[in-house]
């Protein structure tokens, strides 16, 4: 968010509050998964960064009375007390609850919260898989915490808003997006492990490199179902296998050797389903080595597999998808490209050459749009650091 847009956010807030006076700003990052899809909720690695796209909280400490906020994306105020916090079922997209989930939460630990009163704005592309609700999560659990004067920790404050998401809001959300947002770093990806928490930062050369998002513009309903089937079959996966070779708690303790010697438990769909997971967690650490060790067509490489398994062995993807995907890398300067998300439409992500970067967002959007009529949209993405709060 540029310098004058923050300028016309600290006018909104003055004319709608009267006063500047002890104005901070909290602000997190949406972000991008680049390699490890459907791996967190099998205890697996994922590989997100964040993004230049963020969500901002002008907030200041209110001297007494009732949270109210407003919100610029929706056009909507928001008011609660922090006693008896409930849900509101008529805000637009749902957005006050995440809100009022973070304060729930936070309480719930214990912390004493003092009342706020803010504007909430960004930039962060909401529905486009770029984790908008995330975001708006760590944005509004630093202005509650910078407003009480408390300090959790932050891979604590991350679970938080996992679970004001999960319990509150009612999304069985994995911890990967609250995670990134909060711990990211400019110029890194992270390595996340879903399952200890562990993380590790890989430099990212945003000098040579851009990371472009496609999007479809599509979901297919069959989404929300397919998504519960491939979990239940990775579940029954591991059930299996555990009790063919045992240690198996989830599919992130199977290897590929384990997969290939015992496989023959499994029904074919259900191997096939097992075999993407295990290969993506492989082709995650790999990306991982790949960054540290400067080798970006290797990660390329690397993410064109992922699609390839997504698309063949989870069967997550669609026409548009591997459309997009097809497109981008006919283009010259591509070095890997993928679907991200849950699949059924959404979007792609893809590592470019930063020269080719705006060339490939053109030549893709136009022959997209000449296939489908549908008119996409393309963002160009450089990583930057996580969360923070700072005066106005």
């Amino acid at each position: 968010m540029d310098h004058r847009t923050v300028r016309q956010f600290v006018a909104k807030f003055e004319e709608n509050f009267g006063t500047r006076e002890g104005l901070r700003c909290s602000r997190a990052p949406g972000r991008v998964n680049l390699i490890g899809e459907h791996t967190d909720y099998n205890g697996g690695f994922v590989m997100p960064m964040a993004i230049d796209r963020e969500v901002r909280l002008f907030f200041r400490t209110a001297d007494d009375g009732p949270v109210r906020v407003w919100s610029e994306s929706y056009a909507e105020w928001d008011e609660f007390d922090l006693d008896g916090i409930e849900r509101n079922e008529s805000a637009t997209g749902g957005w006050a609850n995440y809100v009022r989930g973070v304060a729930a939460m936070l309480i719930d630990e214990g912390y004493a919260l003092s009342p706020v009163e803010g504007i909430i704005c960004g930039d962060v592309p909401i529905g486009a898989g770029l984790s908008s609700s995330a975001a708006l999560e760590v944005a509004t659990a630093g202005a509650f915490c910078a407003a009480a004067g408390i300090e959790p920790d932050p891979k604590e404050l991350a679970l938080l808003c996992q679970r004001a998401e999960n319990r509150f809001v009612g999304v069985n959300c994995g911890i990967m997006d609250q995670f990134v947002s909060i711990h990211a770093r400019r110029e890194h990806a992270l390595l996340l492990d879903c399952r200890s928490l562990e993380h590790e930062l890989l430099p990212l050369d945003t000098s040579a490199f851009r990371i472009v998002v496609c999007n479809t513009m599509v979901h297919h309903e069959l989404g929300s179902s397919a998504y519960n089937e491939r979990r239940a079959r990775c579940e029954e996966a591991a059930r299996l296998l555990n009790e063919r070779v045992g240690g198996v708690q989830q599919l992130r303790d199977v290897t590929p050797e384990i997969l290939a010697q015992d496989g023959d438990a499994l029904d074919g769909e259900t191997l096939k389903r097992a075999r993407h997971v295990v290969s993506e967690n492989e082709r995650t650490v790999q990306a991982a080595e790949a960054l540290k060790a400067g080798e970006y067509a290797r990660f390329g490489r690397l993410m064109d597999e992922s699609h390839e398994s997504l698309r063949d062995d989870y069967e997550v993807s669609c026409e548009e998808l591997d459309l997009m995907v097809a497109l981008a890398r006919s283009q010259p300067g591509i070095l890997g490209a993928r679907m991200v998300g849950g699949g059924f439409g959404g979007c792609t992500v893809n590592l470019v050459e930063r020269d080719h970067a705006n060339r490939l967002s053109e030549a893709v959007s136009a022959a997209y749009r000449a296939e489908t009529g549908i008119a996409p949209e393309t963002y160009q993405f450089v990583a930057v650091a996580g969360a923070g709060v700072e005066k106005c």
